[in-house]
C-alpha cells in the first residue's frame, strides 16, 4: 500500500538545546569591574588563532560576536568579521561582570575563517568582593563552531520507549531519534526527501555512525538540529548491544550505548485501507482491515532504507501478533511503507472485540511488547460511546469551540494501602476541585485515552500535562452518614477542597456537596452516592507476579453496572536515574475477574516494589452551576499493594 506524501507529518520532532564544557582556566576581578580576560596564546584546532595574549577589552565592532545561550543576550550584532592581528574585539562597550550569567557562550570567528566558541561561567563574589570568572575555549570548526556533541538518549521515533525498560531496543531499518545537545548547528529541523538519491548519510555537516560486533554501519539522516537528530537504522545492522556516535563538524561526541533489537516496534497510528483516520464519529468496527503505523518492525535487508520508494516486502520471518481489545487479529502485511524508516501492519479486526471509543492496540514479537495506542470501535462503524469516559464525545465536540473548559468534580473515596512493612491501612477522604483548562489540553488527552475502553489495556499512561487554573466557588459543605463540615480549600492547590472522613459505612451511602458561590462558580447542592465498597479477593494469594504468564485478579461488591480499573507500576533505576512502566485496565464489574494479559505485564521492568491496584468508582452523576462547562460527582474505592514483579 503506498504511503501518501502528507504522511511526511509522522515524522514529528522536538528540539532541546544545551552547553557542556569542562573548565579550563580562571581568574578574579574586582567586584564591579569590567571583564578582562589575559589568556595568553589560545589556538584552536587546524591551527587558526583564538586570541593571542590579547584581553576582552573595546576594540570597535572588527569581530562579532554570537550570543548563543545561558542568561540574557549580551551581543546584538549582526556581522562577522576576520580576526584580526589576533585581536579578539566585540562591542564598544566592555562587558560588566553584572551581566555575565553562568551558561553564557560567545561564538567567534577565527583568523582562519572558522568558528570556535567561549563559554563563561561565573561564581557569586566572595567576602573580599571579588568575582571569580572562569572559561573554557573551544577548538575551530567550519561548521559554526559546534561544541563536542553529547548524546543523552536514543529512541524509536513513534515509542518513546526509554532504556532500561524491557521493551527498550532500536531495530533495523527502524526511523530512531537522537537527543543531546549541540548535536548540529542549525536550530530549526528541515525535514529531508527519501526520493532519489535518497537520504544523506552527512547533513549540516553532521553524520551518525553505529558500531555493533564490530560491524559499523551510518544511518541516513531527516533531519538534524542542536537538540534533535531523526534517522533510519541500516538493515545490515547487527542485532546487540553497541555504541553510536555523532560527529557535529568535525567532532564527535563521546560513544553511547546503543541497544539493537532485531524486532522493537513503535506505534503511531491507525487507518482504515484508504489512509483515512477514525475519529470517535467515525469509528472503526469489527472485521474490518486497517493499517497500523509506526516503526521497528525490522530488518528487510532487500531495500536501502535510504530511498523512497522502498519495497514493500511481506516480513514474515519475523515473529509478531498484533492484540485489538484483548483478542489477537490477523495479520496480512508486516514490513516497510515505501517510505524508509516507515512501517505497516495490515491487521483485520477481531469480531467479538469489546467496542469503544479507546480500543487498545499493542503488538508483540517474541518478548518485546510495543507501546499501545488506542481507536474508536463500534459495530458497523460510525460514533463511539465509552461507559469509562466522563466526558461523551457529543460533549467534547459542543465545548471544542471554546477557549477554556471549566470542570467540577466532586469525589468521596475509600482508599487502602497494604504493604508489608505498614500493613492495611484504610483512609476515607472527601475532595472537591474546581479548575479551568485549556480547550487543546482537554481534547490532547482525551486523544491520548488515558482510561481504556472496558475489557482493554494501555501501557504508559501519557497525556498533555498543564497546571489548571483555579476556580473559587465560595465555601464548599458536605453533609452525609456521620459527617457535617465544611471542606477547607488546600493553599497549594487553588480550587480544591479536601477533607478526610472519619469513616464510610460498609453498605455505601449518599452524600451532599454544598457551595455558596463565588467570584467562578455558582452556588449548588447536590448529592454524590457512594457505592457497596469493592473488595479485592484475591490479594493476599497475590506477592509476587510472574511477568510472562499474566495475573488475573478477583473482586466482589462494587456500584452495580459500573467498572473496574486495574492498574500496575513498576521502576527501577537506570543509569543515575529511573526509569518507570505502567499499565491500566478496564473491567465490568460484574465479570468479578480480570487477567492481565502477559503482554501488557511484559512491558513492565522486574522489580521488589512494584504496585498494583483495583479502583471502582460510580458512574459520573452529573450536576449544574453558573460557570462549570461540566461537573460531576463519584464515590469510589481504592485498593494499592505493594508486590514483586518478575
Amino acid at each position: 500500500m503506498k504511503l501518501s506524501t502528507s504522511w511526511l507529518a509522522l515524522l514529528a520532532f522536538t528540539c532541546p538545546v544545551g552547553v557542556l564544557a569542562d573548565i579550563n582556566s580562571s581568574t578574579t576581578i574586582p567586584a564591579g569591574s569590567s571583564l578582562n580576560l589575559d589568556t595568553g596564546s589560545v589556538v584552536a584546532s587546524g591551527g587558526d588563532l583564538l586570541f593571542n595574549g590579547s584581553t576582552l577589552t573595546p576594540q570597535g565592532n572588527a569581530i562579532a560576536l554570537a550570543y548563543i545561550g545561558g542568561g540574557s543576550a549580551l551581543f546584538n550584532l549582526s556581522t562577522q568579521a576576520t580576526l584580526q592581528a589576533a585581536v579578539l574585539a566585540f562591542s564598544a562597550t566592555a562587558i560588566p561582570y553584572t551581566s555575565l550569567s553562568a551558561g553564557t557562550v560567545i561564538a567567534v570567528k577565527t583568523n582562519g575563517g572558522n568558528y570556535a566558541k567561549l563559554l563563561i561561567t561565573v561564581s557569586a563574589p566572595g567576602p573580599s568582593g571579588l568575582l571569580t570568572v572562569q572559561y573554557t575555549t573551544y577548538g575551530a570548526t567550519a561548521a559554526g563552531g559546534t561544541v563536542p556533541p553529547v548524546i543523552s538518549m536514543v529512541q524509536n521515533n513513534y515509542s518513546y520507549i526509554v532504556p532500561g525498560l524491557p521493551n527498550y531496543g532500536i531495530a533495523p531499518g527502524s526511523l530512531f531519534i537522537v537527543k543531546g545537545t549541540n548535536l548540529a548547528s542549525n536550530v530549526t529541523p528541515v525535514l529531508q526527501s527519501s526520493g532519489s538519491p535518497g537520504l544523506p548519510t552527512t547533513l549540516n555537516g553532521v553524520s551518525i555512525s553505529v558500531t555493533v560486533n564490530g560491524t559499523t554501519t551510518v544511518p541516513g539522516l531527516y533531519y538534524t538540529s542542536a537538540g534533535q537528530l531523526a534517522a533510519v537504522l541500516p538493515s545490515n545492522t547487527p542485532v546487540g548491544t553497541g555504541t553510536i556516535t555523532v560527529t557535529n563538524g568535525g567532532l564527535a561526541s563521546a560513544p553511547a550505548p546503543m541497544v539493537v533489537a532485531a524486532s522493537a516496534l513503535g506505534l503511531d497510528v491507525a487507518t482504515d485501507a484508504n489512509y483515512n483516520f477514525f475519529s470517535q464519529t467515525s469509528s472503526a468496527s469489527p472485521g474490518q482491515t486497517i493499517i497500523l503505523w509506526g516503526s521497528g518492525v525490522g530488518a528487510d535487508t532487500a531495500n536501502t532504507d535510504k530511498v523512497y520508494p522502498l519495497t514493500q516486502d511481506n516480513l514474515t520471518n519475523i515473529p509478531m501478533q498484533v492484540w485489538i481489545g484483548g483478542l489477537q487479529a490477523a495479520i496480512s502485511y508486516r514490513g516497510r511503507s515505501q517510505f524508509p524508516g516507515v512501517d505497516q501492519l495490515v491487521v483485520t479486526i477481531p469480531s467479538g472485540i469489546p467496542v469503544g471509543c479507546s480500543v487498545s492496540i499493542v503488538a508483540v514479537s517474541g518478548s518485546v511488547v510495543s507501546n499501545s495506542i488506542v481507536i474508536p470501535a463500534t459495530q458497523g462503524g460510525g460514533p463511539c460511546s465509552d461507559a469509562t469516559s466522563p466526558v461523551t464525545p457529543t460533549q467534547l465536540q459542543s465545548l471544542s469551540g471554546k477557549s477554556t473548559i471549566s470542570f467540577g468534580t466532586l469525589l468521596i473515596l475509600q482508599s487502602t494501602e497494604i504493604t508489608a512493612s505498614t500493613g492495611t491501612v484504610t483512609s476515607n477522604s472527601a475532595t472537591a476541585v474546581f479548575d479551568r483548562y485549556p480547550t487543546a489540553v482537554v481534547l490532547a488527552n482525551a486523544a491520548n485515552a488515558n482510561i481504556p475502553s472496558i475489557g482493554s489495556c494501555v501501557l504508559l499512561g501519557g497525556g498533555t500535562g498543564v497546571t489548571p487554573t483555579g476556580l473559587d466557588p465560595g465555601t464548599v459543605g458536605l453533609s452525609g452518614p456521620g459527617v457535617q463540615t465544611m471542606l477547607p480549600q488546600l493553599t497549594s492547590q487553588p480550587g480544591t477542597f479536601y477533607a478526610a472522613l472519619s469513616s464510610i459505612p460498609s453498605g455505601g451511602g449518599t452524600y451532599t456537596y454544598t457551595a455558596t458561590g463565588g467570584k467562578d462558580v455558582g452556588a449548588f447542592n447536590t448529592a454524590v452516592n457512594f457505592p457497596v465498597p469493592l473488595v479485592w479477593t484475591n490479594q493476599a494469594s497475590i506477592t509476587t507476579v510472574n511477568r510472562a504468564q499474566g495475573q488475573t485478579v478477583t473482586w466482589s461488591g462494587g456500584a452495580p453496572g459500573t467498572y473496574v480499573a486495574i492498574e500496575g507500576q513498576s521502576t527501577v533505576s537506570a543509569g543515575t536515574g529511573f526509569v518507570s512502566a505502567t499499565f491500566t485496565c478496564y473491567a465490568p464489574v460484574s465479570a468479578g475477574q480480570f487477567t492481565v494479559p502477559s503482554w501488557i505485564l511484559l512491558a513492565l521492568p522486574p522489580n521488589n516494589s512494584g504496585s498494583m491496584s483495583l479502583e471502582n468508582q460510580t458512574f459520573p452523576q452529573l450536576f449544574s452551576a453558573s460557570g462549570l462547562d461540566y461537573a460531576s460527582g463519584s464515590g469510589g474505592v481504592l485498593v494499592d499493594k505493594a508486590l514483586v514483579y518478575q
